[in-house]
């Protein structure tokens, strides 16, 4: 025991280090990256609005689709995502993208994100009952979500149901409007404290405070100014939306996905900051992916680099990767990486395997 202490004790001296030096120099370069994204997003958005409106033929309407989709990714990914992590927080001149102030153009509540996403799911990866998300509504992603006869078709959901409406059951599963609906599969409640009706009307006003406005934009407003093509418009934005959300999913799915991610039953807590990076890595997936690809990843191509550091930019990301992977080896953690097709299919297959009932088969590390 006192090998394996050490082991995680000088595990978590490096990590530190590596984190203390990175984060020192984000500055200047990071947030010239960020404004370049946005810069880049507000163009595909101008365009891709514009071509929805005016396009008179399939090629312009899907340039236009093509267009509105890459604003879309990148507000969720590469801007958004890592706005609301706060990395941008401390650099001068980034206030616009301060974690405290952010709204992305995205239909996800940002203090309920913050709230369920930063703070449960980071610090208590594959956790079961500490974090929401070892599962989406009826689906469960690892074996710590008992099983029940409505996880039979749960891979199909996963494909058909799940990824194409991501951001809108993202949204009801951190605002708490799910815990209105269904209970976690333990038993427990995701989100909400309880089920009166103050916490299940402040749950829905939360959701509805991010709906509205933005299916109203982008589903009414947007397409009635087409006039008698509004149609066009219309399906111009949901096409967007749904490649948007599959695409997320993709991503996500790959990251804590999988029959050797690690998971854990409830109860389960770090006894040291090297033994709590330890386990973000065996929980963790990465994949490999050419730098365009990460872009519109946000990063999360470096999964493991970012439940490690979840305030560094996805530029230090991707710089930080081997260094990651050395101390991983150095320290006998697997460092889990493949190309993104293989490493989605075994997340998919992980996930159809939990379909049936064989019982609970958590993969945990090795008593050392």
């Amino acid at each position: 025991m006192s090998e394996t202490n050490d082991r995680y004790r000088q595990l978590g001296i490096e990590l530190d280090a590596l984190k203390a030096r990175v984060l020192a120099e984000v500055g200047a370069d990071d947030l010239a990256h960020v404004e370049r994204m946005r810069r880049i997003s507000i163009a595909a958005e101008v365009v891709g609005r514009g071509l929805l409106h005016v396009s008179l033929d399939p090629l312009t309407w899907s340039i236009g689709v093509a267009a509105l989709w890459l604003h879309k990714q990148l507000e969720a990914t590469e801007i958004g995502h890592t706005a609301l992590h706060g990395a941008y927080d401390k650099v001068p001149g980034a206030e616009r993208f301060a974690s405290a102030d952010f709204a992305w153009d995205v239909p996800i509540d940002e203090a309920s994100w913050k709230r369920g996403h930063n703070h449960q799911h980071h610090g208590n990866t594959n956790v079961a009952g500490r974090d929401p998300d070892i599962h989406f509504g009826t689906i469960r992603l690892t074996e710590q979500t008992p099983y029940a006869p409505h996880h039979r078709l749960q891979h199909l959901a996963a494909l058909f149901l799940l990824a194409p409406n991501f951001t809108f059951g993202m949204n009801l599963h951190f605002t708490g409007a799910a815990d209105t609906l269904a209970t976690n599969g333990l038993g427990q409640l995701d989100v909400l404290p309880d089920r009166s009706w103050p916490s299940v009307r402040g749950a829905w006003h939360q959701a509805l405070r991010k709906f509205v406005p933005y299916y109203g934009k982008n589903y009414v407003f947007y397409p009635l100014l087409a006039g008698p093509m509004a149609w066009k418009v219309l399906l111009g934005n949901v096409v967007a939306e749904i490649g948007r959300d599959v695409y997320s999913a993709a991503t996500i799915y790959c990251g804590h996905v999988g029959g050797d991610v690690a998971s854990w039953p409830e109860g389960t807590r770090p006894r040291s900051r090297g033994e709590w990076y330890a386990m973000q890595i065996e929980a963790t997936n990465d994949f490999e992916v050419s730098a365009p690809i990460s872009i519109l990843c946000g990063g999360l191509d470096r999964q493991i680099e970012h439940h490690l550091f979840p305030t560094m930019p996805p530029p230090r990301l991707r710089q930080i990767a081997p260094e990651v992977r050395a101390i991983c080896e150095r320290h006998g953690l697997r460092y889990k990486t493949d190309t993104w097709g293989r490493t989605l299919k075994k997340a998919l297959a992980h996930v159809k395997r939990l379909a049936r009932d064989e019982g609970p088969r958590a993969v945990l590390r090795e008593a050392a």
